[in-house]
C-alpha cells in the first residue's frame, strides 16, 4: 500500500504578506477575502506594490496544505501536482518531502505558481494567484497508477478552471476504489461553476468540505440547512462557519461542533488544516463530533500563526492535544 490519502492541487509557492490598510486592496482592485486568478504582469504589479512589506514563504495551494498537516499527523501522503523548472519549484518538492510528503510533481513550461496572500488586520486573507506551471496539468498527465494503493483522494475546487481534468482524476480515483473528498475553495470559484460541481459532487465525491460562504453560493441558504442540502448529494457535508465552529452531517444527523478559540492573526490554511484533522480522524474510525474537534484544534493553531506551515514545537502540542481530545470521549 503506497499510503492513506493522496491530494491533487494547484502546487503553488504561498507569499505572504501583512497589510496595513485595505486601501491596498482597494487600489489593487482585489475584493477582501476573494482569490482573484492573474496573469504575469499582474502578480508583479502586486509584489511591486507590497515589496517593502515583510514576506513569509511557504509551499501552499488549498489541497497541498491538507496532505501537510495530515503527513504532521503521522498519516503516509501523496500529492499531484505540476511546478516549473526553477528555484520555486524546488522549494516546493523540497518542502514537501521534508514533511514526509511523496510527491509526485510534473514539470510545466512556465514559471512554478505562486499565490501572493495579503493579510488585512482582522486576519482576512486575499490572494492574487498566479497558476504558472500548475495550469498545465491536463487530464493525460494522470494515470491510474498514481492513484493505485490509496484509500482517499483530496481535490481542491481550485482546480476547476480546468474541469476535464477534475472528472478525470476522480474517474481514476473511483476506478481504483478511492474515497474522494473535495473543498470547495472559495465562493467565488463555487458561483462560477456551480452546475459543474453539483454535477461531479453527485456522480463521485463522498465527503464535501465548504465554509459559509462557499456553502451559500452552493445551495443559497445558510450553514445549518447547508449541510442538510449538500448531505443530500454526498456521504458526509461539513460547513465550517470560523469561530463559530462547523456543522458535519452524515446519515441524516446533523453534529455541530464547537471551534477551539484563538489569537487569530492570519486566517490562511484555516480550512484546509480543517480538512486535515477531520480526515485523520475519519482515517482513525473516530466518531463525527471528535473529527469535528480535531479539525477545529488543527485550524485554531494555524491561525495563530503566519501562513498555512506550524513548526514542529507547535506540531508537538497539537498531536498531545489531539489525544486528549480522543481520550476525554
Amino acid at each position: 500500500m503506497n499510503g492513506e490519502i493522496i491530494g491533487l492541487g494547484n502546487a503553488l509557492v504561498d507569499l505572504l504578506t501583512s497589510i496595513e490598510s485595505d486601501e491596498l486592496l482597494v487600489k489593487l482592485g482585489m475584493p477582501k477575502g476573494s482569490m482573484q486568478l492573474v496573469d504575469e504582469a499582474n502578480m508583479q504589479r502586486v509584489l511591486d506594490a507590497t515589496k517593502n512589506l515583510k514576506r513569509n514563504r511557504a509551499s501552499g495551494g488549498s489541497a497541498a496544505n491538507t496532505i501537510s498537516g495530515m503527513a504532521m499527523l503521522g498519516v503516509k501522503t501523496g500529492y499531484i501536482g505540476k511546478v516549473g523548472r526553477d528555484e520555486t519549484g524546488e522549494f516546493f518538492r523540497r518542502d514537501m518531502e521534508k514533511t514526509g510528503i511523496t510527491p509526485i510533481l510534473l514539470e510545466g513550461k512556465a514559471p512554478s505558481g505562486v499565490a501572493i496572500g495579503l493579510i488585512s488586520y482582522d486576519s482576512e486573507r486575499t490572494f492574487a494567484t498566479y497558476l504558472g506551471a500548475a495550469i498545465e496539468l491536463i487530464p493525460e498527465d494522470l494515470t491510474a497508477s498514481m492513484f493505485h494503493g490509496y484509500k482517499y483522494f483530496h481535490i481542491e475546487g481550485y482546480l476547476v478552471q480546468n474541469q476535464q481534468l477534475v472528472r478525470r482524476a476522480m474517474e481514476l480515483a473511483k476506478q481504483e476504489g478511492l474515497k474522494i473528498t473535495l473543498d470547495l475553495a472559495s465562493y467565488n470559484v463555487v458561483e462560477s461553476n456551480l452546475e459543474f460541481l453539483k454535477e461531479v459532487v453527485e456522480k463521485y465525491v463522498d465527503i464535501v468540505f465548504a465554509n459559509e460562504e462557499e456553502a451559500r453560493s452552493f445551495t443559497g441558504m445558510e450553514p445549518p440547512e447547508a449541510v442538510v442540502e449538500i448531505s443530500k448529494i454526498c456521504d458526509i457535508a461539513v460547513v465550517k462557519v470560523g469561530k463559530n465552529g462547523s456543522y458535519i452531517r452524515t446519515n441524516n444527523v446533523t453534529y455541530k461542533v464547537e471551534a477551539v478559540r484563538a489569537n487569530s492573526i492570519d486566517s490562511t490554511g484555516a480550512g484546509d488544516l480543517y480538512a486535515a484533522g477531520f480526515l485523520y480522524g475519519l482515517l482513525q474510525n473516530y466518531p463525527m463530533d471528535i473529527c469535528g474537534t480535531i479539525g477545529s484544534v488543527l485550524a485554531a493553531n494555524v491561525i495563530e500563526v503566519m501562513g498555512p506551515k506550524m513548526n514542529d514545537e507547535r506540531w508537538a502540542q497539537i498531536n498531545q492535544t489531539v489525544r486528549k481530545t480522543v481520550e476525554q470521549k
